[in-house]
């Protein structure tokens, strides 16, 4: 399907309806997930974060993989990076939409899993930052070492979760998290019928991701928008979808800690994807990265520094609804978007 050739309000409106369904799909999506993990006990840390974070993440995939076979990487890279950005100022919907005036989203949700997954996180940030800086010909099995070391801190990280969640010693209520989104949500049919929920959602997600990236780049040439910006912004806000609607749904049960821990959880998992992008197009991705991609990894940095800061504090003061991390994580997306703009 050429859609260079349509037109662009075919183009806007193939956009809005896949962010539309992306956003339906993500709900149902996580519901099944529910259903399935529940029935089979396959455990919080493997059910929510590798199950979900990989069915949730799915237009981020169906993105990177489009953009590989192709070997277009702006947009996708970009979407990744400025997507981490994005989601943890989805943490400030929740705070103000979820929480509200009961108390800070950060003096509710925190624990010591949450804040080992924010260092993961940050770990696999400054790995990508470092790869960034060596040549595209330092290459291991179709990609760099530093894809791979990023993939391992993953993996590690669920390892580590899986045994402070399986301890033997009884760990402390606030100290739990519950990886799946919405536990008390029920599934309205049979695990068979979560199973088939759960392949069709997983299709139309994969399709609608595909549709963005491809009528995202066209509009974006057409209306000389950067790729990056593109990416790092609108695109990125509409795969993040997802996060916001399933995020502000975790809080209004009171599941904070689930909250937090499936941005963190989310956002750790998206620069694994740059391991796939690799291995498709044989291409080096990290030291194809521009100052704009760092720029925006490390806007992501410390976006989730002062999150885990706001866990460690436990302030319990508000302004306009939001704890004062969520405060200053909006201030300073703000100032870094305009930071990005100038940089681009």
């Amino acid at each position: 399907m050429n859609f260079t050739q349509g037109s662009s309000i075919i183009l806007v409106l193939l956009f809005t309806i896949s962010t539309i369904a992306i956003w339906i799909s993500g709900i149902k999506l996580t519901k099944a997930i529910d259903a399935i993990t529940s029935h089979y006990g396959l455990g919080e840390a493997f059910g929510g974060m590798v199950f979900l974070a990989i069915i949730t993440n799915l237009p981020e995939i169906a993105i990177t993989t489009v953009a590989a076979f192709h070997k277009d990487y702006d947009i996708a890279i970009s979407n990744i990076l400025g997507g981490i950005a994005i989601q943890t100022v989805v943490l400030v919907l929740i705070d103000v939409f979820g929480v509200g005036r009961a108390a800070p989203l950060t003096q509710k949700g925190h624990s010591k899993i949450l804040i080992l997954e924010g260092v993961a996180l940050v770990f696999i940030l400054s790995v990508v930052i470092i790869g960034a800086q060596f040549s595209n010909h330092l290459i291991l099995f179709r990609s760099t070492p530093f894809e791979w070391i990023i993939c391992s801190i993953w993996l590690g990280t669920i390892f580590l979760v899986s045994n402070m969640i399986q301890t033997k010693q009884k760990p402390k209520p606030e100290e739990l998290v519950h990886h799946l989104r919405m536990p008390k949500s029920t599934f309205k049919g049979s695990v068979k019928a979560a199973w088939w929920v759960l392949g069709l959602g997983a299709i139309i997600t994969l399709f609608s991701g595909w549709t963005l990236e491809v009528t995202g780049e066209v509009l974006s040439i057409r209306w000389g928008i950067s790729g990056v910006l593109f990416g790092g912004t609108i695109l990125a806000l509409c795969t993040a979808l997802p996060e916001i609607s399933t995020g502000i749904a975790s809080a209004k049960i009171r599941d904070y800690n689930m909250a937090v821990s499936d941005i963190f959880g989310g956002n750790a998992f998206l620069p694994v994807l740059f391991l796939l992008a690799s291995l498709i197009s044989g291409d080096a991705i990290l030291p194809n990265l521009k100052p704009s991609d760092i720029y925006l990894t490390t806007l992501g940095i410390i976006l989730t520094v002062i999150y885990m800061a706001g866990m460690v504090i436990h302030s319990k003061k508000q302004i306009f609804r939001m704890g004062i991390d969520s405060f200053f994580v909006v201030i300073i997306y703000l100032i870094g978007l305009f930071g990005l703009l100038c940089l681009i």
